[in-house]
């Protein structure tokens, strides 16, 4: 990546994402955020600019930096990644970094959060705007959509499929061939051994449905 990149958000997956980019020697110009209390504060010497909406600092995105949006709030985040793409007519960049691990075969979409130590395997494809913490396994032959969160030290065995904006909790191991359906929630811990339904939370070892 040639340009510098402005980072959407300063706490959380923020400074992680300012860690990962340093991680491959690029710069970060600054950060974005809502909250005015950190303006002017500096996170690792990198400051926080303004708010993501302040048109001076947005202009210089798509001509002379990149930007990425480092929050785990999907609505936000589809917010701020929708207002990108009419503004800007830009997508957000990947953050990946260094110690990660991805086969050559797999696909990657724009704007994911990709941390230490995950593997992603031959021929799976990693959709938009995921977040995969460290440690994440994806096995070959896996399918993720948009905006999917995948906790720290889970694994995803061969030939599963996650929909859109589902969310697997830390340490969660799911079985190959299973399907997890749009806004399924998978709670820490978990053995996956059969199929989630859209919007369903499932829980345990074997992972069984929680009622809402």
């Amino acid at each position: 990546m040639d340009k510098p990149v402005i980072i959407f958000g300063s706490k959380g997956i923020g400074k992680a994402a300012l860690e990962i980019f340093k991680s491959n020697d690029v710069v970060v110009y600054g950060f974005l955020d809502d909250d005015e209390k950190t303006h002017g504060q500096e996170i690792d010497d990198v400051t926080v600019l303004g708010n993501p909406d302040d048109h001076g600092f947005l202009k210089l995105i798509g001509q002379k930096t990149e930007a990425f949006v480092a929050t785990d709030d999907n609505r936000l985040r589809k917010k701020q990644v929708e207002m990108l793409k009419e503004n800007r007519k830009v997508m957000p960049t990947n953050a990946v970094h260094k110690e990660a691990v991805i086969s050559k075969s797999a696909a990657i979409g724009h704007g994911n959060f990709i941390n230490a130590r995950v593997v992603v395997g031959a021929d799976s494809t990693v959709g938009q705007h995921c977040i995969l913490n460290a440690g994440v396994v994806i096995e070959h032959n896996v399918k993720l959509d948009d905006f999917v969160q995948v906790g720290a030290g889970t694994v995803i065995n061969t030939g599963v499929t996650i929909g859109k904006e589902a969310f697997i909790g830390s340490g969660v191991t799911i079985i190959a061939g299973v399907t997890i359906g749009k806004k399924a929630r998978i709670g820490a811990g978990s053995v996956v051994v059969s199929n989630v339904g859209d919007g369903e939370t499932v829980f345990g070892n074997p992972a069984v449905k929680v009622e809402n």
